[in-house]
């Protein structure tokens, strides 16, 4: 391995994760992370939830079931091993209604059959016991879910990285590979090219990870079209009347989840998010609109697809968006002695939701391979949580090291 050289495209936590975990299983490798921004994860790796997920909602056998378990073990090692704020809040999923409780238990049985550690279900007078302020008919109660600093956990992984032997260029947009004769060029935007060739090479590119994958030789979809969600930070005076975090139900009529209380690592409590298309797959503010990204998505008959399905869905969710008041309404339904509380605007996240040409969104992550380039094309919720994950299973299983 002395002479191979990997280049990882994208410093968000899931590139750094798999460069560490080259260093890792090959310590002679030579191995560069290219990263656009000025430092390592400036984008979906520190504009999240920071929850680290314990698998209950995942399809059993998939590889978000499958890596979401593993990374939730890898991430508690890694921040017990390097001295990364962990706390382990727990999490209650609350239904609201009979009907809600059926798909409770169909949660609670995919929890069990991808082994979660100490799920059970709580009868409505056991609630309070969790959350003395929560309301329901039943909840399903996961102890061992967490709250991390995902961008914490990234820079430590770029200091390991650099103690390696690793390097990490900033500052250089990646706009296209080439692959010839099994050596691969990269390629920037300002038209120049790396002097070094590379062996292999992995993409992790996140809301732009469809346009990288197309410009370098895969196929076109599925297409990232991108949804913020906006959280918000209630009054520090009412931060105590959840200790943890309280998730609705998922409806199956919709394809997002809904506005959830979330514990935050630095103590505040957050109410979010909600889930709108976004007009810039970077547009974190709300007020950068990119006429680019808004072209991609509109002329995509995938987007249109989507639209027309789930149009109760999109007035639902502009409700919370252009009134403060049906946010916080929306969470009161759990805790309702919250219902007037003030609240201020926090972390403003933007999903890469993948979405293929029929309008279906895509829920299984999704790793290509291309010749001797790796693409990540989706890695949403629980992507984070997954990271350390995802890079063992692309490192050790997707990859050929020859």
């Amino acid at each position: 391995m002395t002479n191979k050289h990997y280049a990882i495209i994208g410093g968000g936590i899931n590139g750094l994760s798999v460069a560490r975990q080259l260093l890792l299983d090959f310590p002679d490798a030579k191995v560069t992370v290219f990263e656009k921004e000025n430092s390592v994860a400036m984008h979906q790796s520190s504009h999240n939830s920071g929850v680290v997920h314990a698998g209950l909602y995942y399809e059993p056998g998939g590889l978000k079931a499958r890596l979401c378990r593993r990374g939730a073990e890898l991430v508690y090692k890694f921040c017990l091993e390097n001295e990364v704020a962990y706390d382990e809040c727990g999490k209650v999923v609350v239904a609201l209604s009979k009907e809600e409780e059926i798909r409770l238990n169909a949660i609670y049985q995919k929890s069990v059959a991808n082994q979660v550690p100490d799920v059970r279900i709580l009868e409505a007078s056991e609630i309070q016991d969790i959350e003395p302020n929560c309301i329901g008919t039943s909840a399903l109660y996961s102890p061992r879910t967490a709250i991390v600093s995902y961008g914490d956990i990234a820079k430590k992984i770029a200091e390991e990285i650099k103690r390696k032997g690793g390097s990490i260029i900033l500052g250089q947009k990646v706009t296209h590979l080439t692959e010839r004769f099994n050596k691969i060029t990269v390629h920037f935007d300002n038209n120049e090219h790396h002097s070094t060739v590379f062996d292999y090479v992995v993409t992790c590119a996140g809301l732009q990870s469809d346009r990288l994958a197309a410009s370098s030789g895969d196929i076109e979809t599925p297409k990232i079209v991108p949804f913020f969600g906006q959280y918000y930070v209630i009054d520090e005076n009412f931060k105590n009347y959840v200790r943890g975090l309280i998730y609705p139900v998922p409806d199956p009529k919709y394809p997002f989840l809904g506005v959830h209380f979330t514990k935050r690592i630095d103590g505040q409590m957050t109410i979010g998010p909600n889930a709108f298309i976004s007009f810039g797959r970077e547009n974190y503010s709300g007020k950068k609109i990119n006429i680019s990204d808004i072209y991609d998505f509109l002329t995509y008959k995938g987007f249109w697809k989507f639209s027309s399905k789930n149009m109760p869905a999109a007035m639902r969710e502009l409700r919370t968006v252009l009134s403060q008041t049906n946010f916080v309404s929306e969470a009161a339904k759990y805790v309702p002695s919250l219902a007037n509380v003030s609240v201020i605007p926090a972390t403003r996240g933007i999903r890469a939701q993948a979405m293929e040409s029929d309008g279906s969104l895509v829920d299984d992550f999704v790793i290509r391979k291309q010749g001797n380039i790796t693409h990540i094309r989706n890695a949403p919720s629980p992507g984070a949580t997954s990271s350390l994950a995802i890079a063992e299973y692309i490192v050790r299983e997707v990859m050929s090291h020859g």
